[in-house]
Order: structure tokens, then C-alpha cells, then sequence
């Protein structure tokens, strides 16, 4: 099995577009391939977040998200959730999601609440509707978000990512080799076939 990691933040639109041009590249691999999501948080608290209705993100998306999911075919909005959520709380719940064996359906259905849907993902009671919508156990899930049960495990995951040299997300490791940003669908799956073979 080849090892794909892809570090990424939930409220980075490239990480979500990221997914999906995976997702595409991985066509007839699944079997071959295991991609496991790694936790970077791009604005860890207490770094401000970043504003919606503030020039940076209203410009990055008019320039660069808005015309790249258009050439994907991905719909996506700037999420009015001002100032934008952190995301400790939802890495946590990944963790849990994880051990479920649900990992990746937990980070599509947190891609897919923020960004094409608003919600606010840094609220515990979304995140516990998100978590119950993919088949986690509601109640188990709130108990470890509210105990702060994967804390430390959260943070040896950053750790980790700072150890690896992790600056920009989405990043990919694939076997060994670190492929940073947002690749075109063909040169990933040229990536990951070079891997295989």
C-alpha cells in the first residue's frame, strides 16, 4: 500500500479543492493507495482569524479560489462565519473520527459544511451534527470534545508537522517525497503511479 499524507487546515479552500483534485487523481488506485489526513492549523489560538468581509480573503478568492474551483468544477463560497473559526476543536474530533475508521469522511463532511454551507465549525454543537451526520456515535463524540480527550494527541500531530518542515497547506507526502500546494489532477496521479511503480 502506498502512504499518502495530506496535511491541510478545514478552512483552507485550496486543502478542500485539494480533496477533490486527490480524489479525481486516485480514479481505479483506491486498493492500491491509503491517504490518511494529518492536522495543520494554519491560525492555532491565539492568532487572530481571518475576517470575510476584510480585503485579504475577498481578494484571494475573487483571484485565485473562485477561478480554480470554476476550472475544477467544485462548487465553493467565501463562508460569511466572521471572524473565521479555529480549528483545534475540529482536529480533535477527527482524531475520534480516525479511530472509528471515518477519518476521511470526517474531513470531506467538514470541507463540505464550511464551504458550502457556512456553518460554523468551531461551534460544538455543529461540529456534534456534522459528526452524528457521517454515523459517529453523538454523545461519545461531545464527551471527547468537551473533555479535551485528544488534546495532546492533536498537538504531537502538530508538533509533528512542524517537525517535518510543514509550512503551507494542502501538502502531500507521498511515500517519502513532500509535493507542496495545489497540484493539477495529472501531474498528482503521475506523482502517486511513479510511487506505485
Amino acid at each position: 500500500m502506498l502512504q499518502i499524507k495530506v496535511y491541510s487546515d478545514y478552512v483552507c479552500p485550496y486543502c478542500f479543492l485539494g480533496e477533490v483534485v486527490l480524489e479525481r487523481a486516485l480514479k481505479g488506485l483506491e486498493d492500491k493507495v491509503q491517504v490518511e489526513w494529518m492536522p495543520f492549523e494554519l491560525r492555532p489560538y491565539p492568532t487572530p482569524t481571518l475576517k470575510p468581509e476584510e480585503d485579504y480573503l475577498q481578494t484571494t478568492w475573487a483571484n485565485s479560489v473562485y477561478p480554480m474551483a470554476k476550472q475544477l468544477n467544485v462548487p465553493i463560497v467565501l463562508p460569511k462565519v466572521s471572524p473565521q473559526p479555529y480549528t483545534h476543536l475540529a482536529f480533535e474530533g477527527y482524531q475520534f473520527a480516525k479511530e472509528q475508521g471515518l477519518g476521511e469522511a470526517y474531513t470531506h463532511r467538514l470541507f463540505t459544511a464550511f464551504f458550502q454551507e457556512e456553518q460554523d465549525i468551531g461551534d460544538i454543537a455543529v461540529l456534534v451534527k456534522l459528526a452524528k451526520e457521517i454515523g459517529l456515535d453523538e454523545a461519545a463524540y461531545r464527551q471527547a470534545l468537551e473533555t479535551r480527550k485528544y488534546k495532546a494527541v492533536h498537538a504531537q500531530e502538530l508538533k509533528q508537522a512542524y517537525e517535518t518542515r510543514i509550512t503551507a497547506v494542502p501538502t502531500f507526502i507521498i511515500a517519502d517525497k513532500q509535493v507542496r500546494g495545489l497540484l493539477r489532477e495529472e501531474d498528482l496521479r503521475r506523482f502517486i503511479k511513479l510511487e506505485l511503480e
